[in-house]
């Protein structure tokens, strides 16, 4: 006996071949146990049946870098950017200044009601990261609002510690001295909470040097690394994470064809955030290139206060299309099982007998209409570990 029976798939992609025409999945004890046509299924049993009447069925998607877990509002701020400011980095510390003065209650509220509008839009794996503490205390409480998130809600977390975003005020003038303090202090504190590492290299925040100290440390702890790099200019952040064998090189706004060949070739994966590139109304990452290098490409929402409030994974899909260049089938993969192979979650992103049973269900008949409509939320049902998590009508 089934715990969920889907029938009636009219297109079911399953980042595992071909899609499938008139399919089904049965989902038993939160994991996959049967992929294949609708005629098989009936020998499946199910406690559950939802009759899909010819809607795509997509894997649940994986948003692999956002900045879910901050108090406060920047909409100044992107008035500002419209009227023509260059955006440097420097916001991140008003959003620091809130989320130090905010509680934890007030972070996980306000996280809860963002990462509950991501289930609606079918994600069901997401990635926070810290970073608007930037002192022991702040970044603690962001992990731990970021750990009760995962118990409130049916979404799997990943935690990644950022407090490497930008060199807070207390340090401004004297940034290796913030580097020791990450090094010496906060990571020992830190590492037991979190899955990964993560640093903005940059020349308004972290040089390849100090980035390379941190995230070294971050490795004896047992994170693994994460890094901002090539967003506002070139950086050198690709290569620290190829050199470092990261799990991921996030943004890539910049990135060289050199740099595409040193990922490839340290197998880390590329987190592209196109809501950011838009939302900053800088070029985008060039996606097709990365593939065209043998690079996998993730892609994600980035949301944050001040660069990229993006809440919908199929806005981003979108976004990728028109304006990065993937095809359909490239920008689904990766924000689907690309997301996955980014955090290290093998049986995530995939539709096949023993994955994680996260599929979405679209009010539509194939995945195109994900970047053909990108205005409307075209998720009809979300299922998580075989249960649904959300249901618009």
């Amino acid at each position: 006996m089934t715990d969920l029976l889907l029938t009636g798939i009219g297109r079911l992609v399953t980042n595992d071949g071909p899609a499938l025409m008139d399919a089904a999945v049965a989902i038993e004890n939160g994991r996959i146990t049967y992929v294949g046509t609708g005629e098989a299924a009936s020998s499946q049993g199910s406690g559950q049946h939802i009759d899909c009447e010819g809607r795509a069925v997509i894997p649940g998607f994986v948003d692999a870098h956002t900045h879910l877990v901050f108090a406060g509002d920047r909409s100044d701020e992107f008035t500002q950017r419209l009227a023509g400011v260059a955006y440097t980095g420097g916001g991140i510390l008003s959003t620091v200044a809130a989320t130090r003065a905010a509680s934890e209650d007030d972070i996980l509220r306000a996280a809860v009601g963002r990462a509950r509008r991501m289930i609606a839009g079918g994600t069901t794996t997401i990635e926070i990261k810290t970073g608007y503490g930037l002192e022991l205390e702040t970044e603690l409480r962001l992990l731990r609002a970021a750990h009760r998130l995962a118990d409130e809600l049916p979404i799997t977390v990943k935690t990644t510690f950022l407090g490497a975003h930008t060199i807070p005020l207390e340090f401004r003038h004297h940034p290796d001295g913030y580097v020791d303090e990450i090094v010496d202090a906060m990571l020992p504190a830190v590492a037991p909470h979190a899955d990964y590492c993560d640093v903005f290299v940059e020349e308004a925040a972290f040089n390849v040097d100090q980035a390379r100290r941190i995230l070294v440390a971050a490795a004896s702890h047992g994170l693994k690394a994460r890094v901002h790099a090539e967003q506002l200019s070139h950086s050198g952040g690709a290569r620290l994470a190829a050199e470092l064998g990261a799990a991921s090189a996030d943004h890539l706004d910049w990135a060289t064809e050199e740099d595409a060949d040193a990922l490839a070739a340290a197998d880390v994966c590329a987190v592209l955030t196109p809501g950011a590139s838009y939302s900053l109304r800088k070029s985008q990452a060039p996606g097709p290139m990365l593939l065209d290098h043998g690079v996998t490409v993730a892609l994600a929402t980035d949301c944050n206060p001040g660069t990229s409030y993006f809440e919908s994974m199929g806005l981003v899909v979108s976004l990728a299309c028109v304006l990065m260049g993937l095809t359909v089938e490239q920008a689904v993969f990766a924000a689907t099982r690309g997301g996955a192979l980014s955090l290290g979650l093998d049986d995530h992103g995939i539709l096949e007998s023993g994955a994680m049973g996260d599929l979405v269900i679209l009010d539509a008949p194939s995945e195109t209409h994900l970047a053909y409509r990108p205005a409307t939320n075209l998720v009809w049902k979300t299922i998580k570990a075989g249960v649904v998590a959300a249901a618009n009508a």
